[in-house]
C-alpha cells in the first residue's frame, strides 16, 4: 500500500489573500470576457472566428449592452483565458468556462494565462522593431521579480535601470551592440545603414499597434522618470518599452500605477511567486528528469516512494506547456508498457485540472478507461481507497491484468503473488473465468508468470491450464 499524502505545499508570501478572494479578483478582472464567453457558447452560428466577425461584434455588442470595443477586448481575453477554444472557424466553451463559477483553480488558472499573455492583450507601440520589442518582453520577468521582492512601490527610474541592464545582457549573450542612430538591433560592429524592414523575426502573436497608440507626451514613462532627448537613443527607448509593459501588465490587473511608480497587486504579487515557485522546484530534480522524454521520465520514476515521484513529475511538468505535457503522457499510456501506462496517470494526476478535458476524450479507448475512470473520480473529490467502486466487474478485472502485467514486466514475483489479494472476485477459480473473458493482449503472459511464481502447485497448475485455454482459444 502506498499513502497520497504529499509534503505540505510552500506558503505564499505573508499578506497573500486566500485563494477564494485571489479567485473573486481574478472573476472580476475577466468579468466581460465570461459574459462573452458566455453569449458564444449560447448563440447558434455566431460566426466565431478569430478576430470575432464584424456582424458577431455587432450582435455582442446590442446583446451585452458593450460597446465594439469592449466586446472585441473582451473576445481576446476570453481566448487567452482558455475561456473559449477554437476549432477552426468554431469557438467552443473551455473547460475553465464550465468550472468557472464552482472551480477556484480553474479561474486562478485562466488568469495566469492572461497574465502570460499581457503582451498580445496591450499591443506594442507603433514604429518600434520587432526584435527590441522581443528583449523587453524577455526582460519583464526581472522586473517583475523586483516588484515582488520589493513588496509595495517601486520607482519607475529603478524599474527602468533594470529593464536596460537585462536589456543590455541579453544583447551581450547574443554578440549585439545597443541600439544607436541609424543602427538596428541586428547590426554588426561597423554597419552604418539600418538594417530592412523585416530583418528581426517578431514574437508569436506581436500585433501592431492601431495608429495613435503611442502613449502622449507628458504621460510616459520615460517623461515621469525624467529621462531626457539625447544622444542615447536606447534609454529612451527602453523608457518607452517599460511604459508599454507597465500598462500592458496593469490592463491584466497584474499591477497599479502611480505617480513615478508601479506597484503589484495582490493577484500580481501571487503569480510572480508561482512562477518563481515553479523555477525552484524545476531546479530541484534531484533525479535529472527534466530534459528526458515522458518515457524515460516515468521510468526514472518508477523506483521512487510517491513523494519523491511527485516531485520528479512536477519539475518535469514545469518545464512544459501544460497541452504538450498532457499529450507526451497520453501517448505514453498508449503504449504496451502497462507500468509506464499506470505512471502516466499517475503524473495527470499532478496536472489536475487542466488534463481534465483531454482525460474525458480516452473513456473510450478501452485500454485507458479504467485508469481515466478511477483518475476522474479522485478528480471529483472521491476518496482515492473508495474510486474502484466507479469500475464496472469487466474493468476492474481489466485493471487486474494491466496491473499484473507491469509487475510481471517489472516487480519481483512474491509481489504478482500478492497482487491475487487485489482481485474483485474473491477466489481464485472465479478470477480466471473473468481474465479469461476480459481480452486484455497480456493475459496468457500475466497467468503463466503467475503460475511460474506462485509456491501452491495445485493453484499453479489451475493458472497454467487456464493460460493454456487462453491461448488456444478453448473455453
Amino acid at each position: 500500500m502506498t499513502t497520497r499524502r504529499t509534503r505540505p505545499a510552500p506558503r505564499p508570501p505573508e499578506g497573500t489573500p486566500p485563494r477564494a478572494e485571489l479567485a473573486r479578483q481574478a472573476r472580476a478582472v475577466l468579468a466581460d470576457a465570461v459574459r462573452i464567453a458566455h453569449w458564444a457558447a449560447g448563440t447558434p452560428g455566431p460566426g466565431n472566428a478569430a478576430p470575432l466577425a464584424a456582424h458577431a461584434l455587432e450582435r455582442a455588442a446590442t446583446a451585452l449592452e458593450l460597446s465594439p470595443a469592449q466586446v472585441r477586448a473582451g473576445w481576446d481575453r476570453a481566448r487567452l483565458a482558455g475561456l473559449v477554444e477554437l476549432h477552426g472557424d468554431t469557438a467552443r466553451p473551455g473547460w475553465r468556462l464550465r468550472a468557472w463559477d464552482r472551480d477556484d483553480s480553474a479561474v486562478l488558472r485562466g488568469w495566469v494565462a492572461l497574465f502570460d499573455a499581457w503582451s498580445l492583450v496591450h499591443a506594442a507601440p507603433e514604429g518600434i522593431e520587432a526584435g527590441a520589442v522581443a528583449e523587453a518582453v524577455e526582460a519583464v520577468p526581472q522586473v517583475l521579480s523586483l516588484l515582488q521582492l520589493s513588496a509595495g512601490p517601486v520607482t519607475v527610474p529603478a524599474l527602468l535601470d533594470l529593464l536596460g541592464q537585462r536589456v543590455a545582457e541579453l544583447q551581450e549573450e547574443r554578440c549585439e551592440v545597443p541600439l544607436g542612430p541609424g543602427r538596428s538591433a541586428s547590426a554588426a560592429p561597423g554597419d552604418t545603414a539600418p538594417a530592412p524592414a523585416g530583418t528581426v523575426p517578431a514574437p508569436a502573436g506581436t500585433v501592431p499597434a492601431p495608429a495613435g497608440t503611442v502613449p502622449a507626451p507628458g504621460d510616459t514613462v520615460a517623461d515621469r522618470a525624467g529621462t531626457t532627448a539625447g544622444p542615447a537613443r536606447s534609454a529612451d527607448l527602453n523608457a518607452l518599452l517599460l511604459d508599454w509593459a507597465l500598462e500592458g501588465l496593469a490592463a491584466v490587473g497584474a499591477l497599479t500605477l502611480g505617480k513615478g511608480h508601479a506597484t503589484l497587486t495582490p493577484l500580481g504579487n501571487w503569480a510572480v511567486w508561482v512562477k518563481l515557485e515553479q523555477i525552484c522546484v524545476a531546479a530541484q530534480s534531484p533525479a535529472g528528469n527534466i530534459e528526458q522524454s515522458a518515457a524515460d521520465m516515468l521510468l526514472g520514476c518508477a523506483r521512487l516512494t510517491p513523494g519523491p515521484a511527485r516531485d520528479e513529475y512536477r519539475a518535469w511538468l514545469a518545464a512544459r506547456t501544460v497541452g504538450s505535457a498532457v499529450a507526451e503522457l497520453l501517448a505514453v499510456a498508449r503504449g504496451e508498457d502497462a507500468l509506464l501506462r499506470g505512471l502516466a496517470f499517475e503524473a495527470l494526476r499532478v496536472v489536475g485540472a487542466p488534463a481534465e478535458p483531454e482525460v474525458r476524450a480516452v473513456l473510450a479507448e478501452p485500454s485507458l478507461r479504467p485508469y481515466a475512470l478511477l483518475w476522474l473520480a479522485e478528480y471529483e473529490g472521491n476518496d482515492p481507497d473508495d474510486a474502484q467502486d466507479v469500475l464496472s466487474r469487466e474493468e476492474a478485472t481489466w485493471l487486474w491484468v494491466d496491473t499484473a502485467a507491469a509487475v510481471a514486466d517489472h516487480g519481483e514475483t512474491g509481489l504478482l503473488v500478492r497482487h491475487l489479494d487485489s482481485a474483485v472476485q474473491g477466489t481464485v477459480p472465479a478470477l480466471l473465468d473473468e481474465v479469461r473473458a476480459v481480452g486484455h493482449p497480456r493475459t496468457v503472459q500475466v497467468l503463466v508468470a503467475l503460475a511460474a511464481a506462485h509456491p501452491d502447485p495445485a493453484l499453479a497448475k489451475a493458472v497454467r491450464r487456464a493460460a493454456f485455454q487462453v491461448h488456444t482459444g478453448g473455453a
